[in-house]
């Protein structure tokens, strides 16, 4: 594995290197945005740790810029700005993961293997998969519906992924956190509801029948039937 760290608190970052080379992990630090541009559009990472206020470029635009560039380089969000619009704001510019400061490192060393074999993964599959007018091609990494080309952030794929291998399946939130996002402990986030309404959003909100349902106190399913 290789990290980089986009961060401009000196302390947090030598931290953060000097912890994740003791388990072997290969880090690159930037402490602005510019900088961070650069070292992730010309070198290769298996994950990207980036702070949300950073001189030059906001972690939120940066995440955009390498999306777009790269999109299917992990991208985890590590910040102290922690309320739902924050992280509503993070997932939607891309990021793959959002932890808050302060925090435990043994979480974060899970959640950079997790995200590495998330990405490792999902380049693996290539075909189609169909549920009533809904399609998600697993190649080209694209959605429709209605003929009608869906967008859809990395995270909201595997998502989308997840519910149309288990067609008609109640799913609980606590599978979805570890299967999405192997997220095996309670850590408080609110990532699996937050994801929901962005996917909803966007597979259901113009389009009939609504194929995302909650099951009260169960779980959520992809059906027809409300």
């Amino acid at each position: 594995m290789n990290v980089l760290v986009i961060e401009d608190e000196q302390q947090v970052s030598s931290f953060i290197k000097q912890g994740l080379e003791e388990q072997s992990i290969e880090v690159d630090v930037a402490y602005d945005g510019p900088m961070g541009r650069h070292l992730a559009l010309t070198r290769e990472y298996t994950s990207v740790i980036l702070d949300i206020v950073i001189p030059g470029i906001n972690g939120f635009d940066l995440c955009r810029i390498i999306k777009n560039e790269k999109p299917n380089m992990p991208i985890l969000m590590l910040t102290t700005l922690g309320t739902t619009s924050d992280k509503v704001a993070g997932f939607e510019a891309g990021a793959d993961d959002y932890l808050l400061k302060p925090f435990e490192f043994q979480e974060l060393v899970a959640r950079l293997k997790a995200l590495a074999r998330r990405s490792l993964s999902t380049r693996t599959i290539g075909h189609v998969l169909k549920y009533d007018d809904l399609e998600l091609d697993l190649e080209k990494k694209a959605a429709k519906r209605q003929g009608n080309v869906i967008k859809l952030a990395a995270k909201e794929f595997m998502l989308l992924e997840y519910f149309m291998r288990h067609q008609g399946r109640v799913i609980s939130r606590t599978e979805l956190a570890d299967k999405v996002w192997d997220i095996r402990f309670d850590t408080g986030t609110n990532v699996v509801e937050v994801y929901m309404n962005m996917l909803r959003n966007k597979i259901d909100r113009d389009f009939e029948p609504k194929l995302l349902h909650t099951r009260i106190n169960l779980g959520y399913v992809l059906t027809r039937e409300g």
